[in-house]
């Protein structure tokens, strides 16, 4: 089973998370935010994979540190439930539409960090600047060790834009995770991801 278990405590969040890879059940997600809760379950639901979360954080500040750290743990998981990669895609793509939004997702589970954003997101999504979901973002391809490019071609309901790339990057997941056209080696040329 490819799968991770990370629990994560700091003076600012006390975080559970449990990934699966290879389950499609639908866990519970409880973030702080019922609007992260809402875009993790559509992350869950279209990777096809099981994602089970609890984060205690520091709120009544604001959301930036429960945001970044859920975002670490989420990384993180995948990238020690991928283990050597041996098998996998590698690579994954995907548009989608949310309404009058659109948007792609491109990853590669290489190894090495890398994020792009392009297109101008609402100044305010959900309850949240959209500089923390930038952030978010961020700190997910830097734990999971991907590359990760995201477009907002283009939309104009920040609930709707935010749909669209987690929707984007979920189905771009779902593919990078799964079999490869050589399944019994890892996808690179060094022999090592």
């Amino acid at each position: 089973m490819r799968e991770a278990k990370i629990s994560r405590k700091t003076a600012e969040t006390d975080i559970e998370l449990y990934l699966n890879l290879d389950s499609g059940k639908r866990s519970g997600i409880k973030s702080g935010s019922a609007f992260l809760d809402h875009m993790l379950n559509l992350f869950q639901s279209h990777a096809g994979i099981e994602l089970s979360l609890a984060c205690k954080g520091d709120t009544e500040i604001d959301f930036h540190h429960s945001m970044e750290d859920i975002a670490i743990v989420l990384g993180s998981a995948l990238n020690q439930a991928l283990g050597d990669k041996k098998g996998i895609e590698r690579f994954g793509f995907y548009f989608a539409p949310m309404d009058e939004s659109l948007a792609r997702a491109a990853i590669d589970f290489s190894g090495r960090s890398a994020y792009v954003l392009r297109g101008n997101l609402p100044a305010k999504i959900g309850e949240m600047e959209s500089s923390l979901w930038e952030h978010f973002f961020k700190s997910l391809a830097e734990n999971a060790k991907m590359n990760l490019h995201i477009e907002l071609l283009y939309g104009q309901d920040g609930h709707h834009c935010m749909e669209a790339i987690f929707k984007a990057l979920a189905r771009a997941v779902a593919m990078a995770i799964g079999k490869g056209k050589n399944t019994d080696e890892i996808p690179s040329t060094k022999g090592v991801l």
